[in-house]
């Protein structure tokens, strides 16, 4: 069983691991929100009770469950469990439609586990799609007990081999371990949950509440409630499961966005029944308690933010951001000019190849060596590879959910994700350090919102002994980027920071200016900025 609400900011490795711009180019990332699904999924991915006129065999069982969101219902899940003695077979597909900007945005998931009858894991497979070309996970156990893993993103494949963890679970595991935990309630256990899509185990700390009568479309059960709870820096994630006597969840339910996103159990005709619209991004927006003209973009800014919530740290310190708590879910954000020893220096990751930022792909290396031509050090590699990008990707839409860098290579399309992977996996195969940031940026005006702030991507490369930002999709770097995590280009990474922007309020914004004229804060004020390049990559730097 795995927790709902979590977050992946881990590099990949082949390791399971305990865990007046176009407006096209700003992220809004219906995959962070795609991920919400596709990790319900994998909770759901324990049988219910199928409910259809017509019965399944013995020794199958066909399910269908709504997914909603805010009470609108925004897709549905199909689980198939088939046993013939020896194996237990699991397939969730998992199908939603979310809406950006008034734009329809299909997503679609499948996992599949293959176990014992008591819960030993065979072999495991997730697809999903969201761009054009379809990611896929393929793991079988090896008779020394270790998995051979096949993953193909973009149309290029990588095997790897992983080792199991002994204790973690898929699907028919924890079905078995909830339905043991029934029988003692106010009792608490750890449920280690393996997710096939992003190849990481999962520890949830799960309270046993008891029984409850839930009313369910189908009519009212009385089923147990278990509350799974993830601790994170970004606070604890929370999921609450009602599951009946089996251990087959027949209810889900988490907090997403300021509303509450749910799963319930019913008849096909019910879960396939048309989806309606909900607009993501729109619930991502966070409103700026003031205009920011160009001027003050291009100072240094302090930001004073609300965090609902335990967040430990909610945000990222950077070379050009500083972060200071204040209390009582209160923080500070200094942006602009330098801040020396914000970040720890790159690490042998932040110049590998992975499966999204694929820099030693031909096709990259190729295009890596025209957009350089003679440039010798990282700060001129970076200024033609930014410039190279912004220009290269000719086709922005909003239909893109999250492309691997060859796939932005090959179609020339996508949002400012699809340039931050593209930018990030040719500085690379450059041989400079980078990494994928995600965090949010200021918009004058975007669709019918104005003053707002959005979340976006962007780029930091390691130049003149320090990480510097570039945004080839905006083509510019301000302090109205607001950073919240960085990463490897891994998709499933962005869903660290998804429910933050539900959760972040932004109180003030002061300009270098008004800070020296204001009374002392909690923290000094940052240096006065002579103003921050308009070309993306950031304050001076011209070294390497």
């Amino acid at each position: 069983m795995i927790l709902l609400r979590r977050a992946l900011t881990l590099p990949h490795i082949p390791l399971p691991l305990r865990i007046p711009v176009s407006q096209t180019h700003f992220m809004g990332r219906p995959i962070a929100w795609f991920r919400l699904a596709l990790c319900l999924v994998c909770m759901f991915a324990i049988p219910v009770q199928a409910r259809d006129a017509v019965a399944a065999p013995a020794d199958a069982e066909d399910t269908w469950m709504s997914v909603l969101l805010g009470g609108r219902k925004i897709g549905s899940l199909h689980v198939e469990r088939q046993r013939d003695g020896r194996t237990v077979t699991t397939i969730q597909t998992l199908t939603i439609l979310l809406t950006r900007n008034g734009k329809s945005i299909p997503l679609a998931n499948t996992i599949r586990s293959v176990e014992t009858p008591d819960g030993r894991p065979l072999g495991f497979g997730a697809r999903t799609t969201m761009s054009t070309m379809d990611s896929v996970v393929e793991g079988l156990r090896l008779p020394d007990g270790r998995f051979e893993v096949d993953l193909v993103v973009g149309g290029a494949t990588q095997r790897e081999t992983i080792d199991w963890p002994s204790d973690a679970l898929l699907a028919e595991g924890q079905r078995l371990a909830m339905q043991a935990a029934q029988a003692r309630p106010g009792s608490h256990y750890l449920l280690p949950a393996f997710d096939p899509a992003s190849r990481q185990v999962i520890d949830a700390q799960v309270d046993v509440l008891g029984e409850e009568l839930v009313s369910l479309p189908d009519g009212p059960e009385r089923l147990s409630h278990q509350r799974q709870r993830l601790h994170q820096a970004r606070g604890d994630q929370v999921m609450d499961l009602w599951l009946d006597r089996e251990g087959r969840v027949r209810k889900g339910l988490v907090a997403m966005l300021g509303s509450s996103m749910e799963m319930v159990a019913c008849s096909r005709a019910c879960a396939e029944a048309p989806a309606q619209s909900v607009d993501m991004f729109r619930a991502a927006m966070v409103a700026s308690p003031r205009p920011l003209t160009p001027n003050l973009r291009n100072n240094s800014l302090r930001y004073r933010v609300h965090v609902e919530g335990d967040a430990a740290q909610p945000l990222i310190d950077t070379d050009e951001q500083r972060i200071t708590p204040l209390g009582h879910g209160d923080w500070q954000i200094d942006t602009g000019g330098p801040h020396a020893h914000g970040q720890p220096p790159p690490q042998p990751g932040d110049l590998a190849a992975n499966a999204w930022l694929q820099s030693d792909a031909p096709l990259i290396r190729e295009l890596t060596a025209n957009a350089i031509g003679k440039a010798a050090t990282p700060h001129q590699k970076m200024r033609r590879l930014y410039n190279f990008v912004g220009s290269y990707i000719t086709q922005h839409g909003l239909d893109v959910g999250y492309a691997s860098a060859l796939e932005v290579a090959n179609t020339r399309q996508g949002d400012c994700t699809e340039f931050a992977v593209l930018l990030a996996a040719m500085a690379r195969a450059a041989g400079v350090p980078a990494r994928v940031v995600t965090g949010m940026v200021y918009a004058d005006r975007y669709g019918k919102a104005s003053r707002v702030f959005l979340p976006h991507a962007w780029v930091q490369a390691w130049v003149g002994n320090r990480w510097q930002s570039y945004d080839a999709a905006l083509r510019q770097f301000d302090s109205t980027h607001v950073a919240l995590d960085s990463g490897d280009g891994d998709p499933w990474h962005f869903y660290g920071v998804t429910d933050l922007f539900g959760r972040l309020r932004i109180d003030s914004i002061k300009a270098a200016p008004e800070i020296f004229d204001a009374p002392i804060d909690n923290a000094p004020a940052p240096a006065p900025s002579t103003g921050i390049s308009g070309n993306g990559a950031g304050p001076g730097g011209d070294g390497g």
